[in-house]
């Protein structure tokens, strides 16, 4: 059996944590810049915010229904998530970290009372950290999925679902008519890796609900659609295809942009922009134990300001030898940057992304080119970078982000448009959990 455990309305119960005065209020969390809407309370969703609505289009309910907006502070959100998943963990053996706010547990064979485990996993989880999750049992992760929907929308929406499933929803406590029934009553769409386009051809087709879907010929719907369409139904008829990955492949590649607060004009703008990306990206391959082979960087104007002149810069520099190093890939992304900057353009955004990623120590030999003198050197000023690198990352985890950084990421601080580059975030909560300067203070 596995279980899907998901944190309702996350970014929104994070906020809500530290601020009791925003429960039973409509919330919005902005993206970056405050442009969009990311995260919505139910309250939110009630007054019809959409998901990804612009904040320009929903700005007036602050007055006419009470709407209250928060910039996203994704560095408080990944903390809590931390710290939920590892309450999570201490219930099953194998966990699987899916998303920020979801994870899977294998519960196969180690528990005999589901529906007791996750009631007091989830008291477990609000008491610890005050975030409000949803629990779904099944025999596959995709059932587990779908338990957890219906039992978040059992809980939210009272009356679309019986009571008795809403918070935590076991599919092995239900007989089979009690299923149908669920499966009747939930759109195909819920269904997890059926997708917009795939739901709409399905409809076309006669398939509307779940239980259509999983009474649908397998074989024709692997012609009509992809193997991955007949693995669904397979899952949603009780035979799993995938299993709960608890050490998940590295990435092939690592990508950070930002959108700019406001436009950058001048070649250290972007350099320190991109040098703050490159360390983001290159702290994360440290993380998942890669290197490097080409470190790529882009910045560019943004088409929405017709009036301006456009321009758009994209290019990947290969590496001689893959690396982690922050300083070498920084190198390599302030020198491409200073070779294709153009003056007399508003750039709007930049990124860095590493690719040609492989495992520390697979590494492609080369010809014999120096004398061993010198390669022994080489090796030692390798090492020694590494270790350089490993006591930087170990910094900046105890003491905060930035503690110890590149000199090249305040490269512009001796002019107007130091960090310019930097979202803007005006409705910012503290970082309450990672910042000792922030830290709640509660006075008597």
């Amino acid at each position: 059996m596995y279980g899907l455990i998901d944190g309702n309305n996350f970014y929104v119960s994070c906020e809500r944590v530290f601020a009791p005065r925003l429960v039973g209020k409509p919330v919005v969390v902005l993206s970056s810049n405050d442009g969009a809407c990311i995260a919505r309370s139910n309250e939110a969703k009630e007054i019809g915010v959409k998901m990804a609505q612009p904040w320009f289009q929903v700005k007036h309910l602050e007055r006419s229904a009470g709407l209250i907006a928060v910039s996203a502070n994704h560095e408080l959100y990944g903390d809590m998530s931390a710290r939920m998943m590892d309450v999570e963990a201490r219930y099953a053996p194998r966990q699987e970290v899916y998303s920020v706010d979801e994870s899977f547990l294998d519960f196969t064979g180690v528990c005999d009372d589901l529906m007791a485990t996750g009631k007091a996993m989830r008291a477990a989880i609000l008491q610890e950290t005050g975030l409000p999750t949803s629990v779904g049992f099944g025999a596959t992760k995709t059932l587990a999925k779908l338990a957890n929907h219906i039992g978040k929308t059992a809980d939210r929406k009272p009356g679309l679902y019986p009571a008795h499933l809403a918070q935590v929803c076991d599919f092995g406590r239900l007989q089979p008519q009690e299923l149908d029934a669920l499966f009747a009553a939930t759109e195909v769409g819920n269904v997890w890796g059926v997708g917009k386009k795939i739901t709409e051809k399905l409809k076309a087709g006669g398939i509307h609900t779940v239980l259509d879907l999983m009474r649908a010929d397998s074989a024709q719907l692997r012609a009509q659609f992809s193997v991955t369409l007949e693995k669904t139904l397979l899952e949603l008829r009780g035979t799993s295809c995938m299993e709960v990955d608890d050490a998940p492949a590295p990435r092939q590649q690592i990508l950070v942009s930002r959108s700019f607060g406001t436009a950058i004009t001048n070649v250290e703008g972007i350099i320190e922009a991109c040098s703050e990306f490159v360390s983001r990206a290159a702290e994360r391959l440290r993380g998942q134990g890669s290197l490097a082979g080409a470190v790529g960087i882009f910045f560019t104007t943004s088409p929405f300001r017709q009036n301006d002149r456009q321009h758009s810069v994209n290019v990947t520099v290969p590496l001689v030898r893959p690396t982690a190093d922050s300083a070498v890939l920084v190198s390599a992304a302030a020198a491409a940057v200073r070779a294709h900057f153009r003056h007399g353009f508003n750039y709007a955004k930049a990124g860095a992304v590493l690719t040609d990623l492989r495992p520390v120590g697979q590494e492609q030999g080369e010809l014999d080119l120096f004398s061993s003198i010198e390669q022994e050197a080489a090796a030692h000023t390798e090492a020694a970078r590494a270790k350089l690198m490993t006591a930087m990352d170990a910094l900046n985890h105890r003491f905060g982000r930035d503690s110890v950084r590149l000199g090249s990421t305040a490269a512009a601080s001796s002019r107007d448009e130091i960090r310019v580059w930097a979202t803007k975030q005006e409705r910012r909560s503290p970082r309450y959990t990672t910042r000792w300067d922030e830290m709640l203070v509660v006075r008597a």
